[in-house]
């Protein structure tokens, strides 16, 4: 008799003490997740420096790593060279033949026509000896051929005359502007290119691995640096068909950690379904197996930046 109203005390007390508490934890497990960020160079290079160790914290603009590239060197002499070829073109449609070239053509057909005046003369007494019957046809043929060879040189010299004194093209004009933007564009293309010798935080976060080390040989596209970004946690929650209408995008939720008992507020931002071989986060997924699985995304609805965050830890929901 003693021990059954021993039992029933027991019993009462139990009740008792769960109805104190509106709330209590939930099968609804997840994990402590934050958004990760993998950092890599465009170009291939040597791993000359870095400057940050695992586990550290940085800043954004803070410098991580310094790369050598030998051919942006290389590349940017040859491109200022090739921009000094062609504002040097440029320059010269504009402005138009010197005085000196114009001299030089001048002088040319000078000669031209000195030798058309010669050629026609030896026409003209060849034709008299032809007439008379003096010369073969053929050397008259070929004294004849020499004047218009003479002649069609004099024509040549006196449109290239023109040309030089009238200046260059539109299209020639066109054409040495194109090739001075092509060459000012794979400068502008090289300085962007020894921009990347340099790796730099492109926001707070924490360098959780290293790939590489110095001296090593770092490819295009390879992460060299792999982190989370500061204040970006969020947690995910892995919830049967059977329970997931009981949440609600945007639903406020009590969170509560497992370990150190502290209770966060979260709001819930996405419901998404899992595929059947996705990754299920829950510590404990009860579920039957035929059911369809959902992911909750919440994401805190208080600062948090004085709180301790453990990638993967274990989080529960506290429900009504």
């Amino acid at each position: 008799m003693k021990s059954t109203k021993t039992i029933l005390i027991g019993l009462f007390s139990l009740l008792a003490l769960s109805s104190c508490g509106n709330d209590k934890i939930t099968s609804e497990r997840g994990k402590v997740k934050f958004e990760t960020i993998s950092l890599s160079s465009k170009l291939g290079g040597r791993i000359s420096k870095i400057y940050v160790t695992e586990g550290q914290e940085v800043k954004k603009g803070d410098t991580l790593a310094y790369i050598d590239i030998p051919e942006v060197v290389a590349k940017m002499m040859q491109a200022e060279g090739a921009i000094t070829a062609a504002q040097g073109q440029l320059n010269m449609a504009f402005n138009g033949a010197t005085s000196e070239q114009q001299s030089q053509i001048d002088q040319q057909l000078n000669s031209g026509k000195a030798q058309l005046k010669f050629a026609q003369e030896s026409y003209n007494r060849m034709y008299n000896m032809y007439k008379d019957s003096l010369i073969s046809q053929q050397q008259f043929d070929e004294v004849k051929m020499k004047l218009s060879m003479a002649q069609a040189q004099v024509d040549a010299l006196t449109a290239k005359q023109l040309e030089v004194k009238k200046g260059a093209r539109q299209e020639q004009i066109e054409q040495a502007q194109g090739q001075l933007d092509r060459a000012l564009g794979a400068k502008e293309e090289v300085a962007s290119a020894s921009e990347e010798k340099y790796l730099i935080a492109p926001t707070n976060m924490s360098v959780e691995t290293i790939s590489l080390e110095e001296g090593e040989l770092l490819t295009p596209g390879y992460s060299l640096f792999n982190g989370y970004k500061k204040n970006s946690v969020y947690f995910r929650f892995t919830i049967p068909e059977s329970k997931i209408y009981d949440f609600k995008p945007n639903q406020i939720l009590t969170l509560e950690n497992p370990y150190t008992k502290k209770e966060i507020q979260g709001k819930i931002v996405a419901i998404n379904q899992l595929a059947q071989y996705a990754n299920i986060t829950s510590t404990a997924p009860l579920y039957e197996l035929d059911e369809s699985i959902y992911e909750l995304k919440v994401v805190p609805t208080e600062n948090v930046e004085n709180e301790t965050f453990y990638l993967n830890a274990t989080m529960l929901i506290k429900k009504k």
